[in-house]
C-alpha cells in the first residue's frame, strides 16, 4: 500500500541484507524532515527488469549494488556521461517513465582518496574486475595513468580493459597469484566481496602505503 504523499526508495542487490544504506538514508531523511521510506530489497539480475517495470509513481530512486550495476545501466532510459563510459550505475533516479542512471561510486572514491591525502601517484592497483572495479578505474584516472588490475583471469577483465582504454589508462592485468609487486603500489583499491582477499594479507609489504577497501559491512 502506498501512503499518500510518501516517497519510496530502496537499495537493490543480491544478497543485500548486509547493506548499511537503509540506516544512512533514513537518518538523512529524518534530518531533512522528509517523510520518505528506504528499504533493502533482494533482487537478482534476472528479475531486475521486471522489478523496475512494476514500480509505481511513489518511487523516486534506487541505490544499486552487486551484482546489478551493469544491468541497471543497460535498463536506464538516460545515462550520465560517466555511466556511458564505464557501463555501470549505482543510482537510478525515477520520474514517471524516466530512469536516469548515475554512478556516485566514482566521486565517493575520489573523495575518500583525497581525504587520505592521496595526490598524483606513479601507479595504482585494483583488486577485482567487476562493476565496482570499473568505478575505481574512473576514480584513479584522475591521479595516475598506470594501473595493475588483479583479476582471476584475463577473460573476466575484458570489460575493465575496454573502460581503461576509454579513460586513457594503461592497465596491466595480473593474476591473483602474482600480487606482491601490485600490493606495494602507492595506492591499492580492493573492490572484492568481504573475505575474498583475506588470503592475500600475508603478501602485503611490511609498510604498505594507501589501502582502500570499498566493502562496508
Amino acid at each position: 500500500m502506498t501512503v499518500a504523499g510518501r516517497r519510496r526508495c530502496a537499495v537493490l542487490g543480491s544478497p543485500v541484507a548486509h547493506s548499511l544504506s537503509p540506516v544512512l538514508h533514513r537518518a538523512a531523511y529524518a534530518q531533512l524532515g522528509l517523510d520518505w521510506t528506504y528499504d533493502a530489497i533482494d533482487v537478482t539480475e534476472a528479475d531486475l527488469a521486471t522489478f523496475l517495470d512494476g514500480l509505481d509513481e511513489s518511487w523516486r530512486g534506487l541505490s544499486v549494488t552487486m551484482p546489478l550495476k551493469q544491468a541497471a545501466a543497460s535498463l536506464a532510459t538516460q545515462r550520465s556521461a560517466l555511466v556511458t563510459t564505464i557501463g555501470a550505475a549505482n543510482t537510478l533516479l525515477l520520474d514517471r517513465d524516466a530512469r536516469s542512471a548515475e554512478n556516485t561510486d566514482v566521486s565517493g572514491m575520489r573523495s575518500a582518496l583525497t581525504e587520505a591525502g592521496v595526490g598524483s601517484v606513479s601507479r595504482a592497483s585494483v583488486l577485482g574486475s567487476g562493476s565496482t572495479a570499473l568505478a575505481a578505474l574512473a576514480a584513479l584516472a584522475t591521479i595516475t595513468d598506470e594501473v595493475v588490475l588483479l583479476a582471476r583471469s584475463r577473460a573476466r577483465a575484458a570489460r575493465a580493459l575496454d573502460v581503461a582504454a576509454a579513460l586513457g589508462l594503461r592497465v596491466d592485468v595480473t593474476p591473483w597469484e602474482e600480487t606482491d609487486a601490485a600490493l606495494a603500489a602507492p595506492v591499492v583499491v580492493s573492490t572484492t566481496p568481504a573475505g575474498a582477499t583475506d588470503r592475500l594479507t600475508a603478501r602485503l609489504p611490511a609498510r604498505p602505503q594507501v589501502l582502500f577497501d570499498v566493502v562496508y559491512d
